[in-house]
């Protein structure tokens, strides 16, 4: 079975997911990063370029191909779970875990991270308070319908995600 962490940018996917993968001796696979590679460009140039629905068909495409395997912690972008054929994927082998943040966090975690400006498009052309607010009222019942375990990370480091998610894990190997 796969582990699938969704939420918003700056939730804390790719950082939990790659100490998750560790602690499992599991795979880490981020799906923008998969984009990435096999398209020799940054996502910021495949969407400027192309437009966010060819992003989009690739990242179906990749999501497709990678619930296939087994034993993977996948991240796949904040959009993702946008695409009903992308959460059947995903399901389908895995166990879907929402982290998610309050909007205050998610702004301070964006605006630290150098990644922000470089590899994050712009979702709405606005500036990122005005995009995150708009953007998570829309994702939050998604996220919340998708998911099957939620963990807020708002006040949690690292570590303690993981802890958490180990423990959550755990606790349902013991329900059978």
């Amino acid at each position: 079975m796969n582990l699938v962490l969704i939420g918003y940018r700056g939730s804390g996917k790719s950082t939990v997911g790659r100490k998750l993968a560790a602690r499992l001796k599991m795979k880490f696979v981020d799906i923008d990063d998969l984009i990435e590679d096999q398209q020799g460009a940054p996502i910021s140039d495949i969407v400027k370029s192309h437009g966010w629905g060819h992003f989009r068909k690739l990242e179906r495409s990749a999501i497709e191909e990678i619930s296939k395997e087994d034993r993977l912690i996948i991240a796949p972008g904040g959009g993702a779970v946008l695409d009903s054929d992308n959460v059947d994927a995903l399901r389908k082998n895995g166990l879907i875990l929402w982290l998610k943040a309050d909007r205050q966090t998610l702004l301070k975690r964006l605006n630290q991270d150098p990644g922000t400006k470089t590899r994050r498009p712009t979702l709405t052309g606005k500036g990122t308070p005005e995009e995150l607010k708009e953007v998570m009222s829309l994702r939050e019942p998604i996220y919340e319908r998708v998911s099957e375990i939620q963990i807020d990370t708002s006040t949690l480091d690292v570590e303690r995600v993981v802890e958490s998610i180990l423990a959550i894990l755990n606790e349902k190997e013991m329900e059978g």
